[in-house]
């Protein structure tokens, strides 16, 4: 196997070290420096593998930008190089977040040493991520407002849940700002993503399942920033770190994307596995989806096989055929789901599960088949462009 090259970035004022660095660096396998562009104001600014930085007179001030860097996740690793050796800057690096600190003048062999470590730390963490065993992730989006997407998202994870054994499964509001998964489960929490964001590097699976309300049901709920200053902290960087997380914690991971395409939505289609795309038969919604599948072929992801057209409040007398759809979209629908409009509000307004009513929905029955199909594996074979296979029996219009 080819040897990782990781990139490298140089925050140093002194060219003397600045010159001494690179030669050192460049006679360790596997690294290539990065230009640098001096005071950038953005954290980002600084991304790459290894930052080494020079701290000098303004310890305060540099100290703050590391620990930027640092929540940013901008750097993977940041060593700090000093003329200094007093134990106030020792400290504040360790601090700071700092992995290494190299002392000037430069011993060749210690920094030498020091990229050896972090090859190492690189290299195990590499192993333990293809180790850990992956979760499904299922995102949710609607082809436009009001055709029941956050209803279908939520009775989704429920059925999963009921399909996979009681195992751990999540649900992630990414209707960011306008969120409503924990209206529809009749819950509340102190943390959502804004929080998370806040304290990124604490970020790992015993510290999701301590932030996340966990609903009767058996479902882990992550809600979404409820005022815009929530959002503060969340990027795509911070998006991307959170959902490996969440695959290597959760079984299944059920994603409420709403029906907005954004930075963080597109962010959160790298790690889908499986995106099911919400409509009805309106002229509106099949002029959406059609929209939505070329913007997909254009971006490359996610892939087509993996895209699911559900069809929501189907009824099969409606003016727009089912075959018709299907001609439109130059794709087969998925599922259908049957409409009743009655039931489902009433379960949105009392904050209950479809499956909670005493008397058996048509509607709660077509998800949890659905949410069974996948926990099963047939979602993706019986399910991929037709309606064949008697477990989809039921939810076919032909």
């Amino acid at each position: 196997m080819r040897e990782s090259t990781y990139t490298v970035k140089l925050a140093v004022k002194s060219g003397e070290i600045a010159s001494g660095l690179k030669e050192i660096i460049a006679s360790v396998p596997g690294f290539r420096v990065l230009p640098y562009v001096p005071d950038p104001a953005e954290p980002e600014a600084y991304a790459c593998d290894l930052l080494i930085m020079e701290v000098g007179d303004e310890m305060k001030k540099e100290f703050r930008l590391v620990q930027q860097i640092q929540n940013s996740q901008a750097a993977s690793e940041i060593f700090l190089t000093s003329s200094r050796t007093e134990s106030e800057i020792l400290l504040g690096a360790l601090r700071a977040g700092a992995r290494e600190f190299l002392p000037h003048p430069l011993n060749r062999d210690e920094v030498r040493a020091s990229l050896a470590r972090f090859k190492e730390r690189r290299a195990s963490a590499d192993r333990s991520r293809e180790e850990q065993k992956k979760g499904k992730l299922f995102c949710v989006m609607g082809a436009k407002g009001g055709v029941g997407t956050t209803t279908l998202a939520v009775n989704f994870a429920a059925g999963l849940v009921a399909a996979n054994g009681k195992r751990p499964v999540s649900l992630v509001d990414a209707n960011l700002l306008f969120g409503e998964v924990p209206l529809f489960l009749d819950i509340k929490s102190a943390f959502h993503w804004g929080e998370i964001a806040k304290d990124i590097s604490r970020l790992d699976s015993a510290y999701l399942l301590s932030v996340l309300s966990k609903h009767s049901s058996g479902i882990h709920v992550l809600p979404a920033p409820a005022r815009i200053d929530g959002m503060q902290g969340v990027s795509p960087e911070m998006v991307g770190s959170l959902f490996e997380h969440m695959r290597a914690t959760f079984e299944a991971t059920v994603v409420d994307c709403g029906h907005s395409l954004n930075d963080i939505v597109l962010k959160i289609f790298e790690f889908c596995d499986t995106l099911l795309l919400v409509g009805v038969l309106s002229v509106p919604c099949l002029i959406n989806l059609k929209r939505l599948g070329e913007i997909f072929e254009r971006l490359g992801y996610p892939e087509p096989d993996s895209v699911k057209v559900i069809m929501n409040r189907y009824q099969k007398k409606s003016m727009i055929s089912l075959e018709e759809a299907e001609k439109s979209l130059e794709r087969k629908v998925f599922w259908t789901i049957p409409n009743d409009y009655q039931g489902t509000m009433n379960s949105i307004n009392q904050g209950k599960l479809l499956a909670a009513f005493a008397h058996r929905t048509a509607v709660g029955e077509s998800l949890k088949e659905l949410a069974a199909a996948f926990m099963k594996g047939k979602g993706k074979e019986e399910g991929k462009g037709n309606f064949l296979g008697t477990i989809f029996g039921r939810n076919s219009a032909k």
